[in-house]
């Protein structure tokens, strides 16, 4: 597949947006698999321009193409992206992303198959730290890092594959117990190109638990950049292999959305929404109404007011203006009746009458003092 670098289309750096090149990820996608023939889900929470994801769902729906011609796989590729740039041109790539803070985004639990994790860089700013202060106290501010690690492992399902991009220096004490309680077969390898210096870690979740003692010496030896092996060219070991779907509704949306976002969802899910049928729904409202031949009786007008015709502007004689709208309510009356018989015993009778009550209720046109009350008309 002929992709643009993976993260690299622009070949800058903002806002700790760090590329991961082309070799390797030609090396990640050997790694994986998919389970079956069913739906699966990936999520890349830094997607960037959406690229890095693309080239793995395609080469997952190729290498299950090989293993079964026959076979029908959907995999669901969804991102988000705080640059707003990157994240349009990524809504081209995948199949939803957000242009959101991934801290606004609401996205279901253990869902998640395949977490593909290349956050930001660096630290992000401390609560402590001032508001003017130009440079950020590393012991006092959480790295992004390990920020988006912690965040991120609740939303992979049981099994799922977690694929962990980040400078091998940054793989701090609390990260390496957090993988090791939360995640078996953990293997480590330096990225092929070590322009930012960075390592890849795969893993497959697990039930929280005791930390390995061997994953912990293990990571601890990445983060100090040597005697890692390198990510190999041919992965000959057996695969990581991405979890079906097996949830029925699934959540991901933002807290907060712009205009421009709510146009492309309008866009997205037009064929479902009622203004696509908006005259054939309300067709009537086009035609005029016959007058009455007679006066209507309370019952007609309750009638009538049931079947919303009683509605619209209305000009009285006095030169008032009004937006009707007519209603009807149904009012239970209650009646008790006492009986004494002729041997002195008492009985009580409870009658339950229904009445259709019609209201017609209008908001004040008039354009005066009066504009905008409240009027009930009857």
């Amino acid at each position: 597949m002929a992709l643009m670098f993976a993260r690299l289309a622009h070949n800058f750096i903002k806002n700790g947006y760090y590329p991961t090149d082309e070799v390797t990820m030609q090396r990640i996608v050997q790694m994986l698999r998919c389970a079956g023939t069913a739906s699966h889900r990936m999520l890349d929470p830094c997607c960037g321009e959406g690229a890095a994801l693309a080239d793995v769902r395609h080469s997952l729906l190729e290498a299950a193409a090989a293993q079964d011609p026959g076979a029908k796989i959907a995999i669901e590729a969804l991102g988000i992206e705080f640059d707003q740039e990157r994240a349009w041109h990524a809504k081209q790539c995948l199949d939803r992303v957000i242009h959101a803070d991934f801290h606004d985004v609401v996205v279901k639990p253990r869902s998640i198959g395949l977490l593909f994790l290349n956050p930001p860089y660096g630290f992000g700013v401390s609560d402590k730290a001032s508001a003017n202060a130009r440079t950020v106290d590393a012991e006092k501010a959480e790295r992004l890092e390990r920020t988006f690690l912690f965040k991120c492992t609740p939303l992979l399902a049981q099994h799922g594959v977690l694929v962990f991009l980040l400078p091998h220096y940054a793989l701090d004490e609390d990260m390496r117990a957090h993988l090791a309680r939360n995640y078996q077969n953990v293997q480590a390898f330096m990225a092929p190109e070590q322009r930012f210096r960075q390592c890849v870690i795969v893993a497959a979740r697990r039930k929280s638990g005791n930390a390995s003692k061997q994953v912990m010496e293990m990571l601890a030896q990445v983060q100090t950049g040597e005697g890692v092996q390198e990510l190999p060219e041919e992965w000959v070991s057996e695969p990581y292999v991405v979890p079906a779907v097996v949830d029925g509704e699934f959540n991901f949306h933002a807290v907060r959305i712009d205009a421009p976002q709510l146009g492309d969802e309008l866009d997205r899910y037009r064929q479902h929404l009622l203004w696509e049928g908006f005259d054939a729904h309300f067709h009537r409202a086009s035609y005029v109404c016959r007058p009455t031949l007679r006066e209507m009786t309370p019952w007609h007008l309750a009638l009538s007011l049931a079947a919303g015709q009683v509605t619209g502007h209305f000009r009285s004689v006095q030169g008032r203006e009004f937006l009707l709208k007519g209603d009807t309510f149904k009012h239970k009356q209650r009646t008790v009746t006492s009986e004494v018989n002729e041997k002195g015993e008492a009985s009580q009778v409870i009658t339950m009458l229904d009445r259709f009550v019609p209201v017609i209720n209008a908001i004040e046109f008039t354009p005066d003092h009066r504009l905008g009350q409240i009027v009930k008309v009857a």
